[in-house]
């Protein structure tokens, strides 16, 4: 059985990471990525998301309605305008106590610490979801922020076209989904966007 803990690109990240003295650039990420695609032999399939996957979900689920005292409260679903209510980087339930509620309040470390329990939790399920398919880690970070947002990578057509190998097939598929409460929203609309050129490698 595979360890599907371990992202086997992450040595080579975090050493050069340490080279440069900082993080990496969506665009420095996808190089690499690319890189390490080209070097030879099968490429290693990733099963934790990486810098990119975690930027882009951070710039489309935002850490919103902060409030005066520095404490993060709960907003509403664009598309219902009400349930289910949201809070922090996505969430929209509080652990074992049910769903967020209009009133709940997280500190900042709470907002934090569940989108890193999130993030594992939904790599696991894309990583159970592909198998053992051929996958880059841009690839795997867009199905990441795809299922982050919509819970759907195990019964997305997106999914069967990306262990078929058809790629270009999968890179179409996240155009679809671009609805809540059944309208077309154009923050989906710039999301689905961006995953499918992250998927793509551009």
């Amino acid at each position: 059985m595979k360890n599907h803990s371990t992202n086997p690109r992450k040595p080579v990240f975090d050493t050069v990471r340490k080279m440069l003295g900082r993080g990496f650039r969506t665009s420095e990420v996808r190089s690499l990525d690319s890189a390490l695609d080209q070097a030879g032999g099968p490429s290693p399939i990733p099963f934790t998301v990486g810098p990119a996957g975690i930027a882009l979900i951070k710039r489309f689920e935002g850490c919103a309605r902060l409030r005066r005292d520095g404490r993060v409260a709960a907003y509403p679903d664009p598309g219902t305008g009400g349930a289910p209510w949201t809070i922090g980087w996505g969430a929209t339930r509080q652990g074992l106590h049910g769903f967020v509620r209009e009133d709940t309040i997280w500190t900042q470390n709470q907002c934090d610490e569940r989108l890193e329990e999130d993030l594992k939790r939904y790599a696991a399920d894309v990583a159970r979801a592909i198998g053992d398919a051929p996958t880059t880690q841009s690839q795997f970070d867009a199905m990441v922020s795809f299922h982050y947002n919509t819970g759907a990578i195990g019964r997305a057509t997106l999914t069967k076209k990306h262990v078929a190998g058809d790629h270009a097939g999968a890179a179409q598929e996240f155009a679809r989904w671009n609805k809540a409460g059944g309208q077309v929203l154009k923050g989906l609309v710039r999301r689905r966007s961006e995953e499918a050129r992250l998927y793509s490698g551009q």
